[in-house]
């Protein structure tokens, strides 16, 4: 029993532990969640399903040139499908920031990586959300997840349930309800130019001087 389950029982929390295991059975399966992160609710799926990458691009409306954020458990994981990481980034950015509200972009291996997760380019955005739900989804099924947030493209971003739209909680197969601690969209800094970019200045702000 993981410590995060004895500790849902502890509380008395049966359901939350019986939505975990239905989720990471769907995930497994090749099904898309929605599912809460610490920044905002997320809708996502396996990274190593193309099928269902595919499937997830259509529910969302999502134009194919557009990347999505990849989800890891670990900077092992996350390495897996990226080029060595420097030393520099690990000591500027990840020792600070991950888990955390911080997406970072880097060079990745595109055999590894559907051309729809990379917005058909030779990076990939990947971060450490600090969101116990999520993390427990990804530990247990020891498979990156799909990131992006759970709302058709252009609409706005959804920090509670009840924001969600429910045409696209229709159009999935599941939702996992939680809370997401930051309400706020992480800040995202591209580590594959030189020098840094900020893509996208969310709740975090990075000091990387």
């Amino acid at each position: 029993m993981t410590e995060i389950v004895r500790e849902w029982l502890l509380l008395g929390n049966i359901n939350m532990e019986n939505q975990l295991k239905k989720a990471i059975d769907i995930l497994n399966k090749g099904g898309i969640i929605i599912f809460p992160t610490d920044t905002a609710f997320g809708v996502g799926c396996h990274i190593n399903k193309p099928k269902s990458i595919k499937r997830l691009f259509n529910i969302r409306k999502r134009p194919i040139t557009k990347s999505v954020p990849v989800l890891v458990d670990t900077v092992k994981m996350a390495q897996d499908y990226l080029y060595p990481i420097s030393k520099n980034i690990v000591d500027k950015l990840i020792e600070p920031y991950w888990p955390g509200a911080l997406t970072i972009v880097l060079p990745c291996k595109v055999e590894k990586i559907s051309p729809l997760v990379r917005g058909g380019g030779d990076t990939m955005g990947v971060r450490i959300p600090n969101n116990k739900i999520t993390r427990f989804l990804i530990r247990e099924t020891a498979i990156p997840i799909l990131g992006p947030s759970a709302n058709f493209n252009g609409e706005p971003t959804p920090f509670l349930i009840n924001e969600i739209n429910p045409r696209l909680i229709n159009l999935v197969d599941f939702i996992v309800d939680g809370e997401c601690s930051l309400k706020q969209e992480s800040t995202v800094i591209d580590c594959s130019v030189n020098p840094w970019t900020i893509l996208r200045q969310g709740i975090l702000k990075v000091n990387y001087e």
